[in-house]
């Protein structure tokens, strides 16, 4: 991994492991690279290997959980930091938590305690946790945590009502990363998928998060607002200029196909049927 060139895209310089600096990291991470499962719909695999993402993100991509969570371990191992990966379950409302190994969450250790970090859950944390049972707001949006009742030891992250899944269970066991090969060939492949339904992107800052599902860009903060991309003009320059993404002539071409007719037969689905399947927050999780 090329620390330096890591550190480049976060706009960042290395520093001794502090609070702070954990802070900051998680902070320039989550605002700059972004989350999303793109390479899905670009028919390009991808692996649960932390170097390999690391690799991606320093070329200007982004990533979902296995993605952004392994890539930053890396990185915080190499600045000195004790951090640990953990098998996570995020879970939609009306679902019951289970540890599903569909997330990978880590903590790191400090002088001042054990923190949650967590840069895949697409439309929630922008700065660490303290592994302490309370209540966190941060910007327009508020989280608890608290023991789990499915991992013992482990710990449950609530997320705001208004976000794109319930919540999120995680046992305290360091796992390997070959923990989540199984689901991620699922995640990647499966027509059950979220990521295979719909083409999601996501990028919190500090007073809100935008969200791109197929053609439709939300801005939720206090409130929210959608708008939805007409012309492949549109809908190129808002993943350039909302979440730094920007692809050459080929890729545009292959996504802009795939996307605008997934979200052209979500249309006509909807437009006959009470169910809103497809493109819809209710159908299609952030966070996988």
């Amino acid at each position: 991994m090329d620390i330096s060139a890591y550190l480049r895209r976060l706009g960042l310089e290395a520093a001794p492991p502090s609070l702070d600096q954990l802070k900051a990291l998680h902070v320039a991470h989550i605002e700059r690279v972004p989350y999303e499962a793109l390479e899905i719909w670009l028919d390009r695999p991808t692996t649960v290997d932390p170097a390999e993402s690391a690799a991606r993100i320093v070329r200007g991509r982004g990533g979902y959980c296995y993605h952004l969570n392994g890539a930053f371990s890396l990185l915080l191992e190499a600045l000195g930091y004790q951090v640990t990966r953990h098998v996570g379950g995020v879970h939609m409302r009306g679902a019951e938590p289970a540890i599903s190994a569909n997330h990978l969450v880590l903590t790191v250790r400090l002088p001042e305690g054990d923190w949650m970090v967590d840069l895949g859950l697409g439309d929630a944390l922008h700065e660490p946790l303290p592994l302490v049972e309370g209540r966190y707001r941060q910007g327009p949006f508020e989280y608890g945590l608290r023991p789990s009742t499915v991992a013992p030891g482990g710990w449950h992250f609530d997320h705001d009502p208004r976000g794109s899944f319930a919540g999120m269970d995680f046992g305290m066991e360091p796992a390997p990363m070959s923990a989540f090969e199984q689901m991620h060939r699922h995640l990647t492949t499966s027509p059950e998928s979220g990521f295979v339904r719909v083409a999601t992107v996501a990028r919190r800052d500090a007073t809100g998060v935008d969200i791109m599902r197929g053609l439709s860009l939300t801005r939720l903060e206090a409130d929210s607002r959608t708008t939805t991309m007409e012309t492949s003009a549109d809908y190129f320059q808002a993943l350039a200029d909302v979440f730094g993404l920007r692809f050459d002539a080929d890729e545009r071409a292959l996504l802009w196909g795939k996307v605008s007719r997934a979200h052209a037969a979500w249309t006509a689905s909807a437009s006959t049927s009470s169910t809103g399947e497809g493109l819809t927050p209710s159908t299609s999780s952030v966070s996988e």
